[in-house]
């Protein structure tokens, strides 16, 4: 539930009694209105969280509304505060009856058994599958539980069988994903993630580089980066680079000009990245020149 007011008290989670559910009704105008009006008949513990200010969370509700922004495309990864949130996810058992504290679990599944009804657990985890809470709009997702509540899936996006997509990451739409979408990772229009590629997370590598994909790319099939991809890159199949892979630069006759580290490489568009069949050499191919590359690389310097 999204609405402005004249709020100055900072961002709390308010947990709310039949008074205070009232009082906050009265404030609200329209369908806001009708969907409070709605929880008064709920007898779940209800929740206000309000974000005044964009900062490090400081309760549970705090954070599943974050990433529930998120997911519904109100901000895009890497566009909220998420620090410090790991701390305040606990793991919960999420099951065909909802979420299950992992200490109730245990009575909960015998309460189950006992009425002859099953109670399956579909993950214990800080993060639910997204689609339980927020399914944006077209988008294919061949299996639910392989997407993250907190990811961004953009409108036209298709997600196969073994894609993954985790929190704080996603695709600007129009791709197609059949590999890993670590967290914080965001990946282009246009792009393709090939069959069991991998793309690092900024948490994977223990640094603070925000890997990325740019639109029309592709990562072949069981390749992955470490490195941020440019526009219109393509990545060998089978092929992993890092920062550190050593990558020897080929000029439009194919021969070797220089040899950079991935690193240098990232973020630029037009790069071909592939393993030579008879030396195993990581190389690239770019449709400029070496040396208008070369200068790019250096001009900085």
């Amino acid at each position: 539930m999204l609405f402005r007011s004249g709020y100055q008290g900072g961002n709390q989670a308010i947990e709310l009694d039949s008074a205070k559910l009232e009082a906050l009704i009265a404030q609200l105008s329209g369908e806001q209105a009708e969907l409070a009006k709605a929880l008064t008949t709920s007898s779940a513990p209800t929740v206000l969280v309000v974000l005044e200010s964009d900062e490090q969370s400081t309760s549970t509700p705090e954070v599943y509304l974050k990433l529930q922004l998120i997911s519904h495309r109100f901000v895009k990864p890497h566009g909220i505060d998420l620090s410090g949130m790991f701390g305040l996810l606990p793991n919960v058992a999420w099951t065909s009856k909802g979420a299950i504290d992992m200490n109730e679990l245990g009575d909960a599944q015998l309460s189950a058994r006992l009425n002859g009804e099953v109670l399956e657990v579909f993950s214990v985890d800080k993060f639910p599958k997204m689609t339980d809470y927020v399914v944006p709009s077209g988008v294919r997702i061949a299996d639910t539980s392989r997407v993250r509540l907190g990811a961004y899936v953009g409108e036209g996006t298709t997600i196969m069988h073994e894609g993954f997509i985790n929190f704080n990451a996603g695709t600007e739409g129009t791709s197609m994903v059949e590999g890993r979408i670590s967290a914080g990772v965001m990946v282009g229009k246009g792009s393709d993630l090939g069959g069991g590629c991998s793309t690092m997370g900024t948490l994977s590598g223990g640094g603070n580089i925000i890997i990325s994909v740019g639109e029309n790319s592709l990562i072949g099939a069981n390749a992955g980066i470490g490195i941020p991809l440019g526009d219109r890159c393509t990545v060998e199949s089978g092929l992993y680079i890092t920062a550190g892979t050593k990558v020897q630069v080929l000029d439009d006759q194919k021969n070797v000009v220089e040899v950079v580290k991935a690193r240098d490489l990232a973020g630029k568009p037009d790069l071909l990245f592939r393993r030579d069949s008879i030396g195993g050499a990581v190389q690239c191919v770019t449709n400029k020149t070496a040396i208008e590359l070369n200068h790019e690389l250096h001009a900085n310097n």
